[in-house]
């Protein structure tokens, strides 16, 4: 993904392919049948988010032509498939677990930074409260278990 602000394309809605708020659905042929697909676009992403089969037109042959309902749908799933990807990518970035000491409870996670030139984590606890008790930046390779995470709470947090 870019994080580059790029100005807006203009609208476009023509009978296989819609432009508009910064996404675009245009009608291919489906490579897997003899009938057609849609490819939905969101700028600033260089590959499609979503391709969907598309209906024919009632020649049979020839694909049907967008709407603003199907374009509006087109535009929501693809927007639910960037979310999940994201949801899935952080909890890939992020490793949580509960430790129980003294009567407290302290979430402790490690947060994978995958900075290009300096790649590391974030060792952090949180109380049973919500507020950071501590937070120390570790390897990348940082060795994240239960017995490490008990062992630093218990220590009372000290840099590992």
């Amino acid at each position: 993904m870019s994080n580059e602000s790029t100005p807006a394309e203009p609208e476009v809605m023509e009978p296989t392919f819609w432009r508009k708020n910064g996404w675009s659905a245009r009608v291919i042929k489906n490579e897997e049948d003899d009938g057609w697909a849609v490819e939905i676009r969101k700028q600033g992403i260089s590959e499609p988010v979503l391709i969907s089969p598309w209906v024919m037109g009632r020649d049979k042959k020839n694909p049907k032509p967008f709407d603003g309902p199907a374009f509006a749908t087109f535009v929501k799933t693809a927007s639910e498939v960037l979310d999940r990807s994201a949801r899935q990518r952080d909890q890939a970035m992020t490793k949580k677990l509960s430790i129980a000491w003294e009567g407290r409870w302290y979430e402790v996670r490690l947060e994978l930074v995958a900075d290009e030139y300096d790649p590391h984590a974030l060792l952090s606890a949180i109380d049973d409260a919500g507020a950071t008790v501590a937070k120390h930046r570790v390897p990348a390779n940082f060795k994240f278990t239960r017995d490490v995470a008990n062992g630093w709470v218990r220590g009372g947090f000290s840099e590992p």
